[in-house]
């Protein structure tokens, strides 16, 4: 009987320890605070200051400008976080880093969840519908940046690969614009068409020997009068 009490109390005493450790140390995490996945949001504080600004107000056109450089950052971290996710929840299950990492990822994702409806709501507040409008146009802005950066760095670029290479870039060759001149429908119809030498050779010879055909039947008839 003593034989089998010993692994029983055995085994009650090392799954009572182990969840009494496991029911603290998640106590422990939820009391934690978790350090902000972001550190600040400085477009979002620039607006508020600037709304809350009443002497003087702040105009109007300032404070659409300031919402659509607010929705632009939050369309650049919601793109990070979306690319950051995935990444994070490999590395959590190899074991390269902590649940605290992904946890204020996911507090994060949904702070500007809140973010996005609020930027909205300010959008609406200056002109109905613009809310649903705000964060495409936010997008379109981004993607002329990154092409207008692209557009900037080509000279940079060219020059530090002809540095590299030790030679100068060929030019690229310039195509001379073409003048195309449209004659008017008048000037088309009036013209006669021109008619084919074969054409007219035939004609000639046709011409040529009804005209032959004449004397020869004139002599005739004259030869049977005498």
């Amino acid at each position: 009987m003593a034989s089998v009490l010993v692994p029983v109390a055995y085994i009650i005493i090392v799954f009572g320890s182990l969840f009494i450790i496991s029911y603290y140390y998640r106590k422990q995490a939820a009391s934690r605070i978790l350090e902000p996945y972001f550190p600040s949001h400085p477009e979002r504080n620039t607006y508020v200051t600037l709304l809350q600004k009443s002497d003087p107000p702040t105009p109007e056109a300032v404070l659409k400008s300031a919402l659509v450089r607010r929705a632009i950052a939050d369309v650049l971290r919601v793109m990070r976080i979306r690319e950051d996710k995935p990444a994070l929840q490999n590395l959590l299950q190899k074991g390269s880093v902590g649940d605290d990492l992904l946890n204020s990822l996911i507090a994060a994702e949904k702070e500007m969840e809140a973010e996005i409806i609020e930027v909205m709501n300010e959008a609406n507040s200056f002109v109905e519908g613009w809310g649903p409008m705000i964060f495409p146009t936010a997008n379109e802005m981004i993607a002329n940046e990154k092409m207008r950066a692209v557009f900037e760095q080509t000279a940079d670029r060219r020059m530090e690969l002809e540095r590299r290479y030790g030679r100068k870039a060929q030019n690229t060759p310039t195509i001379a614009p073409v003048a195309v001149t449209m004659t008017p429908s008048n000037s088309a119809s009036s013209t006669s068409p021109a008619v084919p030498k074969a054409n007219g050779q035939a004609a000639s010879g046709e011409n040529t020997a009804s005209d032959g055909e004449g004397p020869s039947k004139s002599g005739k008839k004259a030869k049977k009068r005498k």
